[in-house]
């Protein structure tokens, strides 16, 4: 009888602490308008009705997606903007972020040498401010070069800022920051893990990379790309070949856009209100065609503003379409996106790493590689480490910046692109893409055994977390 009752009352507890994780789930996703693709959805029902005791607590240290922010309640009119090749433009200023401005002296960085130097070189040019943001600051020669020159600058009076991702830091320990805190240089560390797992924010990372000097003046720089502040991403470490990366910088006042993105994570990283953006210039239209915008997005965009794009313009594509990525396990609609693009003959490349340095991540990514080749899609692997992120669609639209093809950065990485629409632009990067592609290999898909079919569709499960 006593173990009867003893049986009976543990059912009824576990049965309560799950109904409570469940609606815990349901009003806390309603309250705070957390909209979850259908997968990941499921995946977290699942977790809690399976072992709601771990999955509540990691709900609530992982849950979030989207942090509250205020949509606005009116909508450009782009009728005076529409053609047929503004969409890109209409697309973009549709998910809020600014219309175009203009840039000029663009530098698509021609290997890690050219990227360093640039980088050192902005940073020594700095007369009155310098903000640089990144996800990993490496503790070797590449990271200690760039604190040694961010102090020099510090001791002559320039305001320095620093902001450094928590998990970054975590995963790659950086440079003594001291002497630079010291000498007047500010530094701040973008959601810590260890200060920011009740909020349900540890699994929010800022992987934005960009460096802006002298916001305020006309001699205003952006440094921007794919690239970490490590050797690796650079030069390389010794006995490895450096990887194989993309960055750029340029001035102008496109770069406007970009430090206005950096003052919203420096608020946000310190605890401070955040500046409201920019409205959006009607009297600008209609916009023109040769300038750029910056597109944020994460937690703090009220739309998935990297993928909502690249849907779109894999619908909107006629001629071609370029992708470079380390990492390939996007969405079910992107896949598909791309898919039909690729069937009604669009010529669709993809050009990622035969190896990663995410082993998972490549075995996931074998079932989106073999439908895209199916459908007609051309997969080339590079050799060696590739971390570029790239995207060009005909000669109207390249894509730049931190964001992977993954579900992890375009549904919820705080990242950082620049759309480019100058043509004569759009195709420095189509070089640099195909200049890359020469040296890759032909992906030939192959049927994959029982338990590597498995295993994919596990790893797909959890997808939303790779």
């Amino acid at each position: 009888m006593f173990s009867y009752l003893t049986t009976a009352h543990w059912l009824t507890i576990h049965g309560l602490v799950t109904v409570v994780a469940v609606l815990f789930y349901v009003i806390s996703s309603h309250v705070m308008q957390q909209r979850r693709h259908p997968a990941a959805a499921i995946a977290w029902m699942l977790f809690i009705l399976l072992v709601p005791y771990l999955a509540l607590p990691a709900f609530l240290m992982f849950g979030s997606r989207k942090l509250a922010r205020p949509r606005s309640n009116t909508l450009p009119d782009l009728s005076r903007v529409r053609s047929t090749d503004a969409w890109a433009i209409e697309t973009v200023v549709a998910l809020g972020q600014p219309a175009p401005e203009a840039y000029h002296d663009l530098n698509v960085h021609r290997d890690g040498q050219k990227a360093s130097e640039a980088l050192l070189d902005t940073i020594d040019a700095a007369q009155s401010s310098i903000d640089l943001c990144t996800f990993i600051l490496g503790r070797d020669r590449l990271g200690q070069a760039v604190v040694e020159h961010l102090l020099q600058k510090a001791r002559r009076g320039v305001h320095v800022r620093l902001l450094l991702d928590g998990m970054g830091s975590l995963m790659e320990r950086h440079p003594n920051l001291k002497p630079l805190v010291d000498a007047g240089g500010q530094v701040a560390l973008f959601v810590s893990p260890l200060r920011s797992s009740l909020k349900g924010r540890s699994n929010l990372r800022d992987h934005r990379k960009l460096l802006v000097t002298d916001a305020v003046l006309a001699t205003a720089h952006l440094w921007c790309g794919g690239r970490n502040m490590a050797t690796a991403y650079f030069e390389g470490v010794p006995g490895e070949s450096p990887w194989r990366d993309l960055s750029f910088d340029l001035s102008g006042p496109l770069v406007r856009q970009a430090s206005a993105l950096f003052e919203r994570d420096w608020a946000f990283a310190n605890g401070r209100p955040l500046p409201l953006p920019a409205q959006l210039n009607l009297s600008a239209l209609p916009f023109s065609l040769d300038g750029a915008q910056v597109v944020a997005s994460g937690p703090d965009q009220a739309d998935d503003t990297v993928y909502s794009l690249l849907v779109t313009a894999a619908y909107r594509a006629r001629q071609r379409i370029a992708l470079a990525t380390p990492y390939f396990v996007p969405e079910s609609a992107l896949l598909m996106a791309l898919c039909l693009a690729a069937r009604r003959g669009v010529s669709v490349d993809l050009l990622l790493p035969v190896r990663s340095n995410h082993r998972l991540s490549d075995l996931a990514r074998s079932r989106a590689l073999r439908s895209l080749a199916g459908a007609g899609g051309r997969v080339w692997l590079a050799p060696g480490m590739m971390h570029a992120k790239l995207a060009v669609i005909d000669q109207s639209l390249a894509l730049a910046g931190s964001a992977n093809l993954d579900s992890r950065s375009l549904f919820l990485n705080y990242e950082l692109m620049l759309a480019f629409h100058k043509t004569t632009d759009v195709r420095r990067f189509a070089d640099w893409f195909d200049l890359e592609r020469m040296t890759a290999r032909p992906y030939v898909a192959t049927q994959p055994g029982l338990i590597r079919d498995a295993a994919e569709g596990m790893l797909l499960w959890l997808g939303f977390q790779l």
